[in-house]
């Protein structure tokens, strides 16, 4: 197209505001002119994005939490797409949070809007039902990672991969060194991230776990630092008690960087640590209520994002009733006392990087540039 397109977007929680950015930071570069609308956060508002509403309205997780706030979101949805259809956007974006997205998409779609979903919803992992659900909602498919155009395309689905934009922009060198001095971390020390998710409720079910496993970790020269979303850092600080945690308002690059491992939530956080080439103890506890609604559901033996990827437990899962501090320390001081076990893990992160790393905001501008001149 000779012209700037303008966007109608959507994007939920850290992780999400996290892709749309680095998507908007690539598309600019195609498109100088671009404009984008709707609901996001910082990293979207830093490429010019127009937020009507804060992308935190959306950082929900699990059956519970949806209900609670489910009139608000609702409403929310309403007036997004009765505001987006007067504006009528060239394409409409919708990045990640699906429950959210899909009926707004079909809503647009059927109003003659053009529709993009990025990020495939993990139908080859649970709820392959939600393929009825894509069909109907998005006129193409963005996906993270290679085997899933495949699937979609079996549906019907329009669907190009585009890599992972985390591949694009972290370095396959992280800078520890740098990354160290920032923190003001010792370079004999050992460090430790624990990174227990960007929502209140992970801080609320995990941190707790992470926090607990520092205090069995702990001995002279070891240094733990825990990333915290601004605006949580007051729930953590009471969990504290005392124990020697250095915590940081974000800059959870910075910390996956200068670290030597990481106790981390599953989500986006796990493969940005095998990105940054970091070992690591995936941990994740939720909701009860959550947790017996979701745990029959699972098509595979993985949630860790590295290892549904490799196809086999790279690294430890502990999920839920196996989430206690004993567990993380136990395969923690494994990990740190098993120098090849290691650098096998640090090779495979660098052929997932390598696999991942596709120059996402050109395929991405490529496929949506094609489907608006469609």
């Amino acid at each position: 197209m000779t012209t700037a397109p303008r966007l109608g977007m959507v994007a939920g929680e850290a992780s999400g505001d996290l892709l749309a950015g680095l998507l908007l930071q690539g598309l600019r570069e195609r498109w100088p002119g671009l404009t984008s609308q709707g609901i996001g956060g910082p990293k979207m508002i830093a490429q010019g994005f127009e937020t009507w509403w804060p992308h935190s309205k959306l950082s929900i997780f699990g059956y519970v939490d949806a209900l609670l706030n489910i009139r608000e979101l609702l409403s929310i949805r309403k007036q997004l797409g009765t505001r987006l259809i007067a504006n009528r956007p060239d394409v409409f974006i919708g990045v990640d949070a699906p429950d959210f997205n899909f009926g707004l998409e079909t809503r647009l779609r059927g109003a003659g809007i053009k529709t993009v979903h990025f990020v495939c919803p993990s139908i080859w992992a649970w709820r392959p039902e939600r393929v009825e659900k894509i069909k109907a909602a998005a006129d193409h498919v963005l996906c993270l990672f290679p085997f899933e155009p495949e699937i979609l395309h079996r549906a019907g689905i329009g669907a190009t991969y585009v890599g992972h934009p985390l591949a694009d922009a972290i370095p396959m060198e992280p800078p520890r060194v740098a990354s160290r001095e920032a923190l003001k971390l010792p370079e004999q020390d050992t460090v430790i991230a624990l990174l227990p998710g960007s929502r209140k409720s992970e801080i609320q079910y995990i941190a707790p776990a992470l926090i607990g496993a520092a205090r069995l970790l702990a001995k002279p020269g070891r240094r733990f630092v825990m990333p915290v979303v601004p605006g949580l850092r007051g729930l953590v600080e009471p969990m504290l008690q005392g124990a020697d945690i250095q915590l940081v308002d974000g800059q959870s690059h910075a910390v996956l960087a200068a670290c030597d491992l990481t106790l981390v939530a599953s989500g986006t956080a796990t493969l940005e640590a095998a990105l940054f080439k970091r070992p690591m103890v995936i941990a994740y506890r939720m909701n009860w209520l959550n947790w017996w609604r979701m745990k029959d559901k699972g098509l595979l033996p993985w949630v860790g994002l590295p290892n549904i990827l490799a196809r086999e437990f790279l690294v430890p899962e502990l999920i839920q009733h196996a989430c206690t501090p004993e567990n993380l320390a136990r395969e923690a001081e494994a990990l740190l006392a098993d120098a090849p076990r290691r650098a096998a893990l640090h090779q495979r992160f660098v052929q997932l990087h390598e696999l991942l790393r596709q120059d996402t905001a050109r395929r991405a501008s490529d496929a949506i540039a094609t489907l608006i001149q469609a």
